[in-house]
């Protein structure tokens, strides 16, 4: 057996996850991914291997009225989206995974605004 090489990002996504799965054991994970074109989200219950709600710059209804789907406008949308989507399946805490992405500019935009329209974490 050879060593299996891993990429940085793919370590900091582990520790990242890893830190905040034992903070918090059982509880639902916001969890990110941003492309080159488009930001989609999603709340993921770890337990079930279920995702209970999820918003994308690719859906046809979010995706329109977007100058493009990597913007901090766009971050804002699917953030407020997924908090709405999150609260209707009875979803209120969650812990948000930022995988390798740093927190700033678009990452902070979503989390500020799923924050403000009622998610806690």
């Amino acid at each position: 057996m050879g060593h299996i090489h891993e990429s940085n990002t793919g370590r900091r996504a582990r520790r990242i996850r890893h830190k905040l799965k034992s903070a918090a054991p059982g509880k639902l994970r916001l969890s990110v991914y941003r492309s080159n074109l488009h930001f989609s989200a999603q709340i993921i219950d770890d337990t079930k291997g279920h995702t209970l709600a999820s918003a994308s710059t690719m859906e046809k209804k979010l995706g329109t009225g977007l100058k493009n789907g990597r913007s901090s406008a766009a971050a804002e949308l699917i953030g407020k989206t997924l908090a709405e989507r999150a609260l209707k399946a009875g979803v209120t805490e969650v812990y948000f995974d930022r995988g390798h992405y740093r927190y700033t500019g678009r990452l902070k935009a979503l989390a500020d605004a799923a924050r403000s329209a009622g998610l806690k974490f």
